[in-house]
């Protein structure tokens, strides 16, 4: 049997067909407009991701027999909003997951509704990339169209609305929304009033395996798909990710290195998280810490690209000798779109602190890539102290294709990094999730056991760890110290 998996991310949508035992067979990717109407805004038309899904879908199961294929699970971008009218015709643009202009909305729903009160309601605060802000945006600044909607959802769900007609969510992508009570897994009646919505305009939960549906006779047509495909529920980005890397049962942990930079940790509890860790469902049907920076490898990116003017990236890193890892002069604040965890601040703002008449090309680059490693460590440090151990991690995404950063990473965390054998992230995910609802497996735990496998770790070094806890010890107390010109930067 085919299993279907889609990763549905922010600028493109990555289409992968697995075989039944986890051999990938096909990848496609359709690419897909971003729009900034205006500056700090981050929009997309739904219409765009659903005509790329169509297209490449066909392109993936061209040349084999389609009626071999039984599910479809999506990993999907998170917090967007997406609203219907009563004619299912989408209202606006989607309103994506960096968008930055609710910070009104954000300090209205934490300071006004109150930390303690969001944190009974839902287990989590409000950030300004989060969907509940964007709703109560929306009623301020277009109310008619507010007033016209009928059905709210979030990215992966809109696709898999048009493909089975099922209006539904999963737990882990709702979770994002700051409407649902995290720890009860139902939505909190108390945030819909706030937001002024109700329980008939939101979708309808679900566990991630679960099958929500089939292919209807349109989308069947579309695809050139059998109306018998199961679709399942799916996960958000980073929670189908995880499914990706094994990354389930209590403890375990993922640190993913692409655009934005997360570090995921599985748990069999719901825990109450700090004011800038996020605790989330997961898809494996339990709960999960994560800490999002929303720089991340684009930090190196634009480094690389805009400052350097290079595409070399491997020989930018080449002058980074052994005896220069822990002794550099120079720090990175890893803040070029503000930051989310673990200081929840879109005024926040990336900076150089430390150069002298003799800081090199190579110090420069070194510090964004340490930057990024104190980055995540300020969210491990967060994770800590709710009594949580993290004795190794795996690591995936483009970034920890650098053995030097790689090397950085398990120093400045004190971590042992594992790299999994097979990373397709939320798309591979999605594909596991739908064999588990098809029964190939017991469970999502049974599932990654059989499937998910390492190719080597990467141990941190005792003499440069030491080196960089003293250097993380400074750029610990940079932020605080800048937070407050950062406005008027």
């Amino acid at each position: 049997m085919y299993y279907i998996g889609i990763d549905l991310g922010t600028s493109a949508v990555k289409l992968l067909l697995m075989k039944s035992g986890g051999t990938i067979e096909k990848i496609v990717s359709r690419e897909y407009p971003l729009m900034f109407p205006h500056p700090g805004w981050s929009e997309q038309k739904p219409e765009d991701w659903w005509n790329a899904v169509t297209d490449g879908i066909r392109e993936l199961v061209d040349g084999i027999d389609t009626t071999e294929v039984a599910g479809i699970g999506a990993g999907g971008q998170m917090h967007g909003l997406v609203a219907l009218d009563g004619d299912d015709r989408v209202l606006r643009p989607a309103i994506l997951w960096n968008d930055g202009r609710t910070q009104k909305q954000t300090d209205y729903l934490n300071h006004t509704i109150g930390k303690e009160k969001l944190r009974e309601l839902t287990g989590n605060i409000a950030f300004a990339g989060f969907t509940a802000p964007k709703i109560l945006w929306m009623q301020e600044n277009e109310p008619e169209l507010f007033a016209r909607i009928r059905k709210i959802m979030l990215p992966k769900d809109y696709i898999n609305y048009r493909l089975t007609g099922s209006f539904v969510t999963d737990y882990s992508d709702a979770s994002g929304m700051l409407l649902l009570d995290v720890k009860h897994k139902s939505w909190s009646d108390e945030m819909l009033r706030i937001c002024g919505i109700t329980r008939d305009q939101m979708p309808e939960l679900h566990e991630s395996y679960d099958i929500v549906g089939t292919l209807t006779a349109r989308a069947a047509e579309e695809l050139g798909l059998p109306e018998s495909v199961k679709v399942v529920a799916g996960a958000g980005d980073n929670a189908a990710a995880a499914i990706g890397t094994g990354t389930v049962g209590d403890g375990s942990c993922n640190i993913s290195l692409g655009t934005s930079g997360t570090i995921f940790i599985s748990t069999s509890r719901f825990l109450t998280p700090p004011d800038g860790i996020h605790s989330f469902a997961h898809a494996d049907g339990k709960w999960h810490l994560m800490g999002c920076m929303l720089s991340a490898a684009s930090c190196n990116k634009w480094f690389m690209d805009e400052i350097l003017r290079t595409k070399d990236y491997p020989a930018e890193q080449k002058g980074i000798t052994d005896d220069k890892l822990g002794r550099n002069h120079v720090y990175y604040l890893p803040y070029l779109m503000g930051e989310r965890a673990p200081h929840n601040d879109p005024a926040a703002r990336s900076c150089f602190i430390g150069m002298t008449m003799d800081t090199t090309r190579e110090d420069m680059t070194q510090a964004v890539l340490e930057g990024v490693a104190f980055g995540i460590r300020d969210s491990l440090e967060e994770v800590k102290k709710l009594g949580m151990s993290v004795p190794r991690s795996m690591i995936c995404g483009g970034g920890a294709k650098s053995p030097l950063w790689k090397k950085i990473f398990a120093s400045v965390l004190n971590l042992e990094l594992t790299t999994p054998e097979t990373e397709q992230g939320p798309g591979y995910g999605g594909a596991i999730l739908a064999a588990v609802a098809n029964g190939e497996y017991q469970d999502v735990q049974d599932a990654c056991r059989s499937l998910v496998h390492t190719t080597g770790s990467e141990l941190p070094d005792p003499e440069l760890a030491a080196l960089y806890e003293e250097r993380y010890q400074v750029f610990h107390r940079l932020y605080p110290a800048l937070k407050e010109l950062f406005p008027d930067t």
